[in-house]
């Protein structure tokens, strides 16, 4: 008789995953693991099928956060990382969910609020979002692709769009927050572009919650409704970080900035205007509803 409090996140070494790992373990969840070969603790490596069998049977809830960081320059070697490490790991893990004789009941794959067009007229709901166009939209776009395509009738099956992850020790705010202490916290671009973001514990609850209720189908936006504009984001960084003035940054600079720390400036100029309707329509209550909130409690380390 297996447990139905196990859970198997995928892609687990990093900021998300590490944080969700110890919150599943916490609420005494049972954790699997699988990551890349020679990454340590994973019970299983992406290139066993027989092991992703073994961990997966049994399981409740499988969690896939794999993909190589987008935090690069895309030239042609690194485009094809980035959408092989998000393509290849959901079809690894559908052909093992496939073989298994008690596969789990719900998958959650991660996907990205950025799958929707650059927004600054309207914010972007499930039913009522346009997709973008570019490199960025065509990862997410192939991501959830592998997703649908997997043949797993009795697992059901959800793209996560999630938002930019903010959360204690690390994650997407760390750039944001070095800027604000060396007094370059400013708007960046024109500021206009809009922030959608999620607090890492509100990603944790948003998971639990989608698993729970297994009405909900279908692509799900993981964000806070609170969204606010670039330059006011950048206004809340500042003050939770003690930085009294910042000096904005021109779009000019920004492209020329990235190309010297092999990034780029989508990162930061696209406008992210995600409405997460379906969580808001099923009751879902946020822990960090307020950005300004968030960033304060965040920068004082108390998560």
């Amino acid at each position: 008789m297996s447990s139905r409090k196990t859970v198997v996140v995928a892609g687990a070494s990093g900021f998300i995953g590490t944080y969700l790992r110890r919150r599943f373990q916490e609420d005494s969840w049972t954790v699997r693991t699988i990551g890349r070969k020679g990454t340590g603790s994973s019970a299983a490596a992406w290139d066993d099928d027989a092991g992703m069998v073994r961990v997966l049977n049994g399981a409740a809830l499988v969690v896939n956060l794999a993909g190589r960081s987008v935090s690069c320059r895309y030239n042609r070697r690194n485009k094809a990382i980035i959408i092989d490490s998000r393509v290849a790991t959901t079809k690894a893990l559908g052909r093992a969910i496939a073989q298994c004789q008690e596969p789990p009941s719900t998958w959650l794959n991660a996907s990205t609020g950025t799958i929707y067009r650059d927004a600054r007229d309207r914010p972007q709901s499930e039913a009522g979002g346009e997709l973008g166009s570019g490199f960025s939209v065509d990862v997410a776009k192939a991501w959830e692709a592998a997703l649908e395509a997997a043949a797993t009738p009795d697992t059901r099956k959800i793209p996560l769009r999630i938002a930019i992850v903010l959360g204690p020790g690390g994650g997407a705010l760390t750039p944001f927050a070095n800027l604000a202490r060396l007094g370059l916290g400013g708007h960046m671009g024109d500021g206009r572009q809009q922030f959608s973001w999620v607090h890492v514990e509100d990603l944790y609850r948003s998971i639990r919650f989608l698993h729970a209720r297994t009405a909900i189908t279908g692509p799900v936006n993981v964000a806070s409704p609170d969204v606010v504009s670039n330059q006011e984001m950048m206004r809340l960084v500042r003050r939770a970080y003690g930085a009294r003035f910042g000096i904005p940054t021109p779009a000019w600079l920004l492209r020329a900035g990235a190309v010297l720390i092999r990034t780029e400036t989508e990162l930061v100029l696209k406008s992210r205007w995600v409405q997460p309707q379906k969580l808001l329509d099923a009751g879902f209550v946020y822990s960090q509803p307020e950005l300004g909130r968030a960033l304060l409690q965040i920068a004082k380390g108390q998560g």
